[in-house]
């Protein structure tokens, strides 16, 4: 570790300290979020915020900071691992790097279903992941949904072969690069602010998202066509920092994980809730939606990016757990 970096840890071990005292007091908690205060995610962090408080009598107060206030998510979660903000809701891809075992979680195909997901993280599985982030001093208490994300492009797509050739946006990930180039396109990684206007002027010939990206960006006015692949479905987790955690009782950690768990099923309620109006905007338009009996064509030619991805024993054994749950 650099001088700096020990200087900067030194520094935000000292917030955590004064954000988390042991004073008979109120003791405020800093959430940071990425999202809009109306989004799915922000309304159920205000409900986690309020049953916290409301069930300690106030000696707990979490107060959740939106729209990226505390930072993007790289950096909050770098302030989270030295303290400096006490939770979060993380989407799972920037975690790769630092906790392997969430990488299986957003590889392409590796889950069947939302449903099946929600199966899957809120069981053992879910438990084993969230139990391996503390290993950067974050304790996992509950999953948030993100939906599932599937290509939209200007010309038709009906079948894996309509995608051979066509330029793709995708996020700026090694893991989703990949995927795309496996499937016969052309990976574009490009930022999500332009897609409308380099899907308009061609620099691109489509994107993959959600039900609710592809509506309230507009997206869907200048690619008409959405074939329901559902290649990713990264679950999002809820993580409090271990030394704040630390620093609770037992009986204040049992009263976190249980709002922090039905804050869980308030933001699944809302987030199917915003898929399905998205979805109906959609349709009204009369865009051309193509829904998949089978995906195996797709899934046929992931093994390159699985055998690329996946390269422990462990990893494995992961994900053949995960696809093994009905």
């Amino acid at each position: 570790m650099t001088i700096v970096s020990t200087i900067r840890a030194a520094l935000l071990a000292g917030c955590a300290a004064a954000l988390f005292t042991a004073s008979a007091g109120a003791q405020e908690i800093r959430g940071w979020n990425t999202h809009a205060p109306d989004y799915p995610v922000s309304v159920a962090m205000d409900h986690f915020a309020a049953l916290v408080a409301e069930r300690t009598g106030g000696r707990i107060t979490p107060k959740t900071y939106h729209s990226a206030q505390l930072g993007e998510q790289d950096q909050a979660i770098e302030q989270m691992q030295f303290g400096g903000i006490d939770y979060a809701v993380f989407n799972l891809t920037p975690l790769n790097n630092l906790v392997p075992e969430t990488q299986v979680t957003t590889l392409p195909y590796a889950f069947r279903s939302v449903d099946q997901m929600h199966r899957v993280v809120d069981g053992p599985i879910g438990a084993e992941i969230a139990a391996a982030m503390e290993q950067v001093n974050m304790v996992g208490l509950a999953w948030y949904d993100s939906g599932a994300r599937s290509f939209y492009a200007k010309t038709p797509l009906a079948s894996v072969e309509d995608l051979k050739g066509l330029k793709i946006r995708v996020q700026n990930s090694d893991v989703n690069v990949a995927m795309v180039e496996a499937l016969g396109a052309n990976a574009t990684p490009i930022p999500f602010g332009e897609v409308y206007t380099s899907i308009q002027s061609g620099v691109v010939d489509g994107a993959e998202n959600n039900w609710p990206s592809y509506e309230s960006t507009a997206h869907f006015e200048v690619a008409r066509h959405y074939i329901l692949d559902q290649h990713t479905i990264v679950p999002e987790i809820f993580a409090v920092a271990k030394t704040t955690w630390d620093k609770m009782t037992a009986d204040d950690q049992a009263i976190v994980r249980q709002a922090a768990i039905e804050s869980a099923g308030l933001q699944r309620r809302l987030w199917a809730e915003r898929e399905a109006k998205s979805e109906a905007i959609v349709r009204a338009a009369g865009n051309t939606i193509v829904e998949l009996e089978d995906k195996t064509p797709f899934i046929e030619k992931m093994k390159p990016v699985y055998d690329k991805f996946v390269t422990s024993d462990k990893l494995r054994d992961l994900l053949a757990r995960i696809q093994a749950t009905e």
